[in-house]
């Protein structure tokens, strides 16, 4: 079960990654928000390898590495896309 609902929230983020890279458009996305997601499942990373190498908690390591992935591409996203969408300055 955990193996299965851990899959299906990481796959939760697809939809949102591939707007982005449809759109190139990141201005409503909070980087604040995901970097604390960010921190978050990286301290539940520690404790999943810890946990994996006493030999339980595989799945959940397995899961929490893929959501950590997906994060952390969201944030490479934002902050590619928000340099790519400010307007230019255009000299008077």
């Amino acid at each position: 079960m955990q193996l299965i609902g851990g899959v299906i929230l990481s796959l939760g983020w697809i939809p949102q990654i591939m707007q982005i890279l449809q759109t190139k458009s990141v201005a409503d996305l909070n980087i604040k928000s995901y970097l604390l997601m960010l921190l978050g499942i990286s301290l539940m990373e520690a404790y999943a390898i810890n946990l994996a190498g006493t030999g339980v908690g595989v799945a959940f390591l397995i899961t929490n590495t893929m959501s950590l992935c997906v994060i952390l591409l969201v944030i490479i996203l934002i902050i590619r896309y928000r340099s790519y969408n400010r307007p230019k300055r255009v000299p008077k």
